[in-house]
C-alpha cells in the first residue's frame, strides 16, 4: 500500500500542491482526476521521483521510502509516460530489457524471458524485434507498460494514458489496466477523463486548481 502524507510543492511563489494526502491500496486502482492546472501531473511527478516536493512523506507498506532514491527499497514505483518515452534506437526487446539488466543486474537470458512473457500478456508476442517507429500508438503504450513492469514495481503509475491515443483506443486502455489489476498489479492513474476514471477506478481523488496553481 502506498501512502502520501502532507505533500507540498511550490514553483516560486505559486503553490501547486498544498498538504495533499492519498492512499493506493494493494491490488486496486486509484485515479487522480482534475482539469488542466489542478496539479495532478506535478503530484505524479513527485510520487515517481521526477520532481522534488517541498515537504511530505512517502510510505510503502508502512515504511518510508524516497522516490528519488537509488536503493533497492526505493525502487518501488513504475511509470508509463504520456508520450511513452521509448528509446527510438532500440528494439522493443531492448527497450524492455535495458533497465533490468543494467539496474537490477538481471542476467540477459532472464530479462529476455520475462520480456517475452510480458509481451505475450500484452498481445505483442511478434513485436520484440521491431523499433518504436514501426509501432502504432497503442502498441507503443503497451511496450511502455511492459518496460515498466519488467522492473517489478509495487505501484504502476500512468500519466494521462488516453490522451496520446486515438479516441477509439480508450476502451483498449481500460481493458489493459483492468486486466493488470486482475493479475495483482496496483495502479495509480492521472487523467482528465472522468468517465474513463469511473470505469476503471476503485478509488477517485478529484483535485481542483489552486488560485495560483498550474499543472
Amino acid at each position: 500500500m502506498l501512502e502520501v502524507k502532507n505533500l507540498k510543492k511550490s514553483f516560486g511563489n505559486r503553490v501547486i500542491l498544498d498538504d495533499v494526502n492519498l492512499t493506493v491500496k494493494d491490488d486496486e486502482i486509484l485515479c487522480i482526476v482534475g482539469p488542466s492546472g489542478a496539479g495532478k501531473t506535478t503530484l505524479l511527478r513527485c510520487i515517481t521521483g521526477l520532481d522534488t516536493p517541498d515537504s511530505g512523506e512517502f510510505l510503502m507498506d508502512g515504511k518510508p521510502f524516497d522516490p528519488q532514491g537509488t536503493g533497492a527499497s526505493d525502487r518501488v514505483i513504475g511509470v508509463v509516460f504520456q508520450d511513452f518515452n521509448l528509446f527510438p534506437n532500440l528494439s522493443v526487446m531492448e527497450n524492455i530489457t535495458l533497465a533490468p539488466t543494467m539496474v537490477l543486474k538481471q542476467p540477459k537470458n532472464e530479462a529476455v524471458k520475462k520480456a517475452q512473457e510480458l509481451l505475450a500478456e500484452l498481445g505483442l508476442s511478434t513485436k520484440g524485434n521491431l523499433y518504436p517507429w514501426q509501432l502504432s500508438g497503442g502498441q507503443k503504450q503497451r511496450v511502455a507498460i511492459a518496460r515498466a513492469l519488467a522492473m517489478k514495481p509495487k505501484i504502476l503509475c500512468y500519466d494521462e494514458p488516453t490522451s496520446a491515443l486515438d479516441p477509439n483506443l480508450r476502451q483498449d486502455v481500460a481493458n489493459i489496466i483492468l486486466s493488470l489489476k486482475k493479475g495483482g498489479v496496483t495502479q495509480l492513474v492521472v487523467t482528465h477523463d472522468l468517465d474513463f476514471a469511473e470505469e476503471i477506478a476503485d478509488d477517485l481523488l478529484k483535485v481542483n486548481p489552486l488560485d495560483q496553481g498550474q499543472d
